[in-house]
């Protein structure tokens, strides 16, 4: 669907611990562009409704965090969890759920997701503008590969889950290594 696009580009305002920040939150401001993400790299980006809810807390994010080595054996060099929330949610859920090898995007106004057109009204579920879930293997900011739940639309009675799943990106990669290695 969105294979062959480039990914928007866009500013994220983040937090990144520093050092020199003496106190209890030793961080600070950072602007991130897409291309400080995607340029030059192939990385697999995965989207989610919301940091701390269900699905994305049990399965999605720690699968991706458990599986980063095989990402890593198949020539992507980052893994990326982008939702609309801001850094410090971001953030605090990164380290909660104990993430050491995933890096976290913060979409606060919902900017990349708008103009990836995957922002959905979740306003059934008291949660405004959110991503509809999808994933997508991106190659120098290019995407090579999209995966994305089926139904979108505002206000989803489900929060569908299995064709962003880090099990189907690998089917994916390992898939597409084996039509390589046959060439």
């Amino acid at each position: 669907m969105k294979t062959g696009i480039n990914v928007p580009n866009v500013t994220f305002r983040t937090r990144v611990r520093d050092e020199s920040i003496e106190g209890s939150n030793p961080f600070r401001w950072e602007d991130k562009t897409s291309d400080d993400f995607f340029k030059g790299k192939r990385v697999v980006l995965f989207s989610l409704p919301g940091a701390f809810t269900p699905t994305c807390s049990t399965y999605q994010l720690p699968g991706f965090e458990q599986n980063f080595e095989t990402f890593k054996s198949h020539g992507i060099d980052a893994i990326y969890c982008l939702s609309v929330n801001d850094s410090f949610v971001m953030n605090k859920w990164k380290e909660m759920q104990g993430v050491e090898n995933i890096d976290v995007i913060p979409d606060g106004s919902g900017e990349f997701t708008r103009r990836m057109g995957m922002l959905v009204a979740k306003d059934n579920l008291g949660f405004g503008a959110r991503s509809w879930r999808y994933a997508a293997i991106v190659n120098d900011g290019k995407i090579e590969a999209w995966f994305e739940e089926p139904g979108i639309c505002d206000n989803h009675g489900e929060d569908p889950y299995g064709v962003s799943s880090p099990e189907n990106l690998l089917e994916y990669l390992n898939e597409k290594a084996k039509s390589v290695a046959a060439e």
